[in-house]
């Protein structure tokens, strides 16, 4: 599977697209990232990629040219994508949504900055999406939330394909209590069915807990 994203400002993505299980994906040829500068397409002697914003108001907006320039160049390189805009206004980043992403062979990540992006990018895009009901300072941490949740869903990305099936949300619901050795630790003690080795009673268990969450 292949990530395009769109960004002033690659080098936030550089440490954790090497660590774990996502770093370890690129490096073995699973997932491909690669990454355009709207800067590159910038207007003027300063490449100039945002201005402000008609009506007035505060802060900067993402200019349309440069913006739509690095999309199209980006597909025009590589190939076309399933172009997402990270946005406030987006849809909520589910599971639905993760497995939904995880159908295409190349996303490209559309990330914004500033005080938004001109409304009119929004015409070059197919969807929108967000991460939460608050404000960051662009869109690259949400891009990286958006790789990681669906590179968990590529095949080879986990040690057991079948773990992002089990996982929290991917039923509606969330995970059933985990443990590990020791059996006690500091007064607190491993449900003894969980010792018992017993699957089916293991299973049942497990499913109580979820319900009762």
């Amino acid at each position: 599977m292949q990530f395009e994203i769109v960004t002033l400002f690659p080098e936030l993505f550089e440490s954790p697209l090497k660590a774990s299980l996502v770093g370890k994906a690129i490096e073995t040829g699973i997932l491909g990232v690669a990454f355009t500068s709207p800067r590159d397409f910038g207007l003027g002697k300063h490449r100039q990629v945002d201005d402000t914003p008609y009506g007035g108001g505060p802060g900067m907006v993402m200019k349309p040219e440069p913006l739509v320039a690095a999309i199209e160049s980006a597909e025009a390189a590589r190939g076309t994508c399933w172009k997402v805009l990270l946005t406030p206004q987006g849809r909520p980043l589910d599971q639905q949504a993760v497995r939904r992403l995880a159908t295409h062979e190349r996303v490209m990540l559309v990330c914004g900055r500033y005080e938004g992006v001109d409304e009119r990018v929004r015409s070059a895009v197919d969807e929108e999406v967000t991460i939460g009901d608050y404000v960051l300072t662009g869109g690259e941490l949400g891009a990286l939330v958006v790789i990681d949740a669906v590179a968990r869903l590529v095949p080879g990305v986990l040690g057991k394909d079948e773990s992002a099936d089990e996982e929290s949300f991917s039923e509606g619901l969330l995970e059933y209590p985990q443990y590990t050795r020791p059996p006690e630790f500091r007064g607190w003690t491993v449900p003894n069915v969980l010792l018992s080795g017993d699957h089916g009673r293991i299973e049942a268990w497990r499913r109580e807990m979820v319900g009762s969450r």
